[in-house]
């Protein structure tokens, strides 16, 4: 299971992923900051990271190229990986069009559930709202 919003995206909306914690010290008495920290020390870093709207069978490598990647339409960009519709060009990432609605209703929930801790951007918004329209809901067949 993946996210559909990176969880970086989100992450850096706590001060224990930015800043660090002082809970936050490794065996070597090391500090560290980031995903492992705010994970350690904020549970509504946790809620968040395990919220099951916005997590997602994927491929593990097509995850991994999208990164951290804000969502774009990528119009004249071929598929990056083959067969699979996914895109990746200039850290922008176009998903295939079976899984855009779901992914939009996914983010604007996250937007929608955990502000104002955290708030998608006004470009991802109206993309995401745009996607939202055009790829509607589809029935669930088991």
């Amino acid at each position: 299971m993946e996210h559909a919003v990176p969880t970086e995206n989100f992450g850096r909306a706590f001060v224990e992923w930015r800043e660090g914690h002082p809970q936050c010290i490794d065996r070597h008495g090391k500090p560290f900051k980031g995903r492992n920290c705010a994970q350690k020390v904020n549970l509504e870093y946790r809620r968040m990271q395990a919220d099951m709207y916005n997590l997602f069978p994927a491929i593990g490598a097509v995850n991994a190229e999208r990164s951290n990647f804000n969502y774009a339409e990528l119009p004249d960009q071929p598929n990056a990986f083959g067969s699979c519709p996914m895109k990746i060009a200039d850290r922008k990432a176009e998903p295939p069009q079976w899984a855009k609605g779901e992914l939009a209703r996914a983010a604007l929930y996250l937007d929608w559930a955990y502000a104002p801790l955290y708030r998608l951007s006004k470009q991802q918004k109206q993309l995401f709202l745009a996607w939202h329209k055009q790829y509607k809901v589809s029935e669930w067949v088991s």
